[in-house]
């Protein structure tokens, strides 16, 4: 597995899977990012085996291949690197080797294969929001999500669709926040969706 890819665009996809990933982990591979390369597009999957976070950029693939490596460790070295720096990456002998310049690291892995599938899901129905909009109705509400609450229903936040309106909904017991959005959406059916915390934060 090889690929090249500058610092700004692996910065993105890691800085919104890392919240799934928990500093405390009952399995290793947990803590770690799964990295998929092919097809000229490197993925990489994040989960805590309730949540799972995946994002893809573009990279230049010389050789394709999955691979798992620490998830934060690999975060604060991407972080760490100068704008605009280059980045190098391989896997060799189960070592992962990235180089920047006259920077390089070399990470502990473990195989893609010990990292968690989960079940394809059949998507039922697609509804389109506007980007502006719901980054606005997330900012608004998300600060009232509970954390770690034992109700699993306030970890998160609650979507309710209405023909074209669009409400959200987070409640930390001892605060509640709302915010609704009219022809937010096109002729979407009555439905309520609750999205996990890790999933509004990323």
């Amino acid at each position: 597995m090889k690929f090249t890819i500058s610092r700004e665009v692996l910065l993105q996809p890691l800085s919104q899977v890392v919240g799934v990933v928990e500093r405390r982990q009952t399995l290793p591979v947990l803590a770690n990012f799964l990295l998929a390369a092919r097809d000229g597009n490197l993925t990489v999957t994040g989960t805590d085996m309730e949540v799972e976070l995946i994002s893809s950029v573009a990279a230049d693939i010389s050789q394709d291949g999955e691979i798992t490596v620490p998830a934060r460790k690999l975060l604060d070295i991407i972080k760490a690197l100068p704008d605009g720096a280059n980045i190098k990456f391989g896997v060799s002998d189960d070592k992962a080797t990235l180089s920047a310049g006259r920077s390089r690291f070399t990470l502990s892995t473990l195989p893609a294969s010990e990292f968690p599938a989960t079940d394809q899901v059949e998507t039922l129905e697609n509804i389109t929001v506007a980007e502006a909009t719901l980054k606005r109705m997330i900012d608004k509400t998300s600060f009232a999500m509970a954390n770690q609450d034992v109700r699993y229903y306030l970890n998160g936040l609650l979507f309710d669709f209405s023909g074209q309106q669009l409400r959200a909904i987070a409640s930390g017991v001892l605060r509640l926040a709302i915010c609704d959005f009219e022809r937010a959406v096109n002729g979407a059916g009555a439905r309520k969706w609750m999205v996990p915390r890790e999933g509004v934060l990323a």
